[in-house]
Parts: C-alpha cells; structure tokens; sequence
C-alpha cells in the first residue's frame, strides 16, 4: 500500500482556443425512431466548437460531440460529451487518451459537465476537474469526457448504474476517434467519485478485438457502500444531513434505471419537492442549500418499503468486479464522503480477483482535494503502461 504525501499543484490561467482542428472532420447529425440514431456503438452523429467553461484552455481544440452508446437494459441511447485536443503534433500512433468520469453533479440536463459555465449550477465541483483534465492536456494527451446517459439528452440519468457509465465512458474513446484521425487507439479510464466507480466497472469489461485498446484504469474515491446511504439517513445518524443531497440524486437515479421505484412512494410531503427539483433544475449544490433544514428522519414515509431501493442500489456496487486491466484506485485520507475504509474494503474486494491493483493513499487531501493532489501520481501511473511498465501491486 502507498502512502502519498499532499502536494500543493500550481495552476497557470491561460486563453481558450479553437486552433488547431486540422484532423477534425465534420459530421452531420443523423437520427433514427425517437432521436435514437440506428447503428453500432460509439457512432459519431454531431460536432460543435466548444466556448463555454467546459472548454480547457491548453487545447489546440475544444469540440462538444453526441454520440450512440448502449444505456441501461441494453438499449441504443444518445448521448453527449466533449473532446479537448492538444497542442502540437501527434505522436507516433496518435494522441493518447484519457475518458474522464467525472463525479456526482446531479440528475438535471442542467448538470451536464458539456453545459458548464462560470456561473452554472455544478460548476462549483466542475471547477476542480476541468483544471484537473486540462493539466492532463497539457502533457499531450486528448481528454473526452461523457456526460453519461441522460444527463443533456432525452431520458433519465441512471446515477451510479455501473454498466451504463461504462459504456458511456468507451463509447466516446470511439467516437471521439471519428472525429479527429489523431487520436490513437490506446486510452485510459480515469473517473473521480460516481466516475471512479464508473472507471472501476469500465475497468471490468470484455475488450473487444481490433477495437480502442483500454489500456489503464485510475479511480480516484470510488463511490461505493451506497446501499446503506436510504437506512442512515432514515436512521437520522451522524452525517447523515450531509448525505442528503446525494440520496435524492440516488433517488432519482434509481428510478431512471427501474422505473418501478418511484421516489414519490417513499418520501414525505416536505420531501416530495426536492425529489422533482432533483430531476429538472437543481444540482447537488442547490440540492445542499434546499435540504438544510429538511431534517433527515423527516425523508422518507415511516411505512416506505427501501428494501427494493436498496436491492438495485446494492447491485451497483463496485464489488465482486472481474478488473482485466492495471488499476490504480486513490483515496484522500480525510475524505469524509468516500471515506477510506469503504475503500480499502473496495479494494480488498477487487484484489481477490485481479492482482494488478495499485493504491495510493494521500495524506490531508479531502473529496475534492484528491483530484488536484493526485495528478502527479497519475500522470506517472499512466506513463509507466506506456512505457510497458507493470506497476506495482498492492493486492
């Protein structure tokens, strides 16, 4: 196991561009029954320029795409995403890419990482990654990052369905390739939280022959022991007003997965308000501000059944996981959302199955803090499988 100590990150401030597109073809939008285009996985179906705060400011190019990938129940879904192209000539074989996963936002369209602006509703969690995935731009790698299904697109978003945010997170690696000829084959799942979940289950899937090579996997606080989240709220125990804004995410989430758990079933009238607003406006930070004084024994119906609500959450874990790549999960060891026991059960779970597990302990660094103190560490993580290294193992 390897302890890391904090390190304070500089970040330099620069001016976006849209230079650089050479390579990047244009792609006219083609849509199937119900806007669902027809065809294989990873289709590229548009491309716009990105200007808003999405776009990272040491790219050559910043594109906001739509493309198909496969949601829950295994059905044909489109979905959007952004693309960031760095500077400079690619190197033999192409760009190397990192698919980032990012972390909880909410389950509103408005909460999509592609429809950030200074001023949105997720920005304040959206600013920590968008320095993050620019540094990694910086270094020469093209970053994609999914705003996973139905988050900016029609249905709802299934929050923490592992399968979903999997192929969600492949998918653009493949259509991104469509747009810029550029991008090599060779990329790495790199998620934070909700996304390090997400990379943990990309982590795990069948790789597919004479496709993108997934090559690595970083998880950065995986979410995990969600199941127990609807009893410790009901349960009034400590900490549990704080997890409140993710419990109506995961509400709502869960019926976007099951449509036969219905959140309006389970919650009280004073709830009730903050179940709709989760789904049409409001994302975790608002969600904070709303439950403040919605104290937590006061959620759910005294006779609401959450036995099936935390069946299917239960079922989301990442545990019991086949991992087919080298990982690397990460944990700030004052995070007290992803707390380091949950993880270190995760990652006891997933070494009982796959030797190739790397865990990198940062001293001080909180939830958010980890994503700006664990660059380096990643950065050097992902040069080594480049370079054909086999990074150690602490299984």
């Amino acid at each position: 196991m390897r302890s890391v100590r904090t390190r304070t990150a500089v970040l330099a401030t620069a001016a976006v561009t849209l230079a650089g597109t050479a390579g990047i073809v244009a792609v006219p939008a083609q849509a199937g029954d119900h806007g669902v285009p027809p065809g294989h996985r990873g289709r590229l179906l548009d491309s716009d320029p990105l200007t808003n705060a999405a776009a990272l400011p040491s790219a050559a190019a910043n594109r906001k795409i739509t493309y198909t990938s496969e949601g829950v129940g295994g059905k044909r879904i489109t979905v959007t995403g952004t693309v960031a192209i760095p500077e400079g000539e690619a190197p033999r074989g192409g760009w190397p890419v990192i698919s980032w996963a990012h972390g909880t936002t909410g389950t509103a369209d408005v909460c999509a990482p592609s429809a950030d602006t200074p001023t949105g509703p997720a920005h304040d969690y959206l600013a920590y990654t968008e320095r993050y995935l620019d540094k990694w731009v910086a270094k020469g790698y093209a970053v994609v990052q999914t705003d996973y299904e139905g988050l900016g697109t029609p249905g709802g978003h299934p929050y923490m369905n592992g399968v979903s945010h999997a192929n969600t997170v492949a998918d653009i690696v493949r259509a991104a390739r469509k747009l810029d000829r550029r991008l090599g084959r060779d990329w790495y799942a790199v998620g934070h939280s909700q996304g390090g979940q997400a990379a943990l289950f990309t982590a795990a899937q069948r790789q597919t022959p004479q496709d993108v090579r997934l090559k690595g996997s970083l998880a950065l606080a995986p979410g995990s022991a969600i199941s127990q989240t609807p009893g410790y709220v009901r349960a009034g125990l400590p900490g549990a007003q704080g997890a409140l804004p993710f419990l109506f995410v995961m509400l709502t989430g869960a019926q976007a997965a099951d449509p036969s758990l219905v959140p309006e079933d389970l919650v009280t009238e004073q709830a009730a308000p903050l179940v709709e607003a989760t789904r049409t406006n409001a994302c975790t930070a608002q969600l904070r501000e709303m439950s403040a004084d919605l104290p937590p024994e006061d959620v759910f119906r005294p006779d609401a059944d959450l036995a099936p609500l935390e069946t299917y959450l239960r079922s989301q874990e990442p545990l019991g996981l086949h991992l087919k790549v080298p990982t690397f999960v990460l944990q700030g060891m004052a995070d007290t959302q992803v707390t380091p026991g949950a993880t270190d059960s995760v990652v006891a779970d997933l070494c009982k199955r796959y030797g190739g597990v790397t865990y990198g302990k940062f001293d001080g660094a909180d939830h958010r803090a980890l994503i700006d103190v664990s660059f380096e560490e990643s950065l050097r993580y992902v040069e080594a499988l480049r370079g054909g290294q086999t990074p150690p193992s602490d299984c």
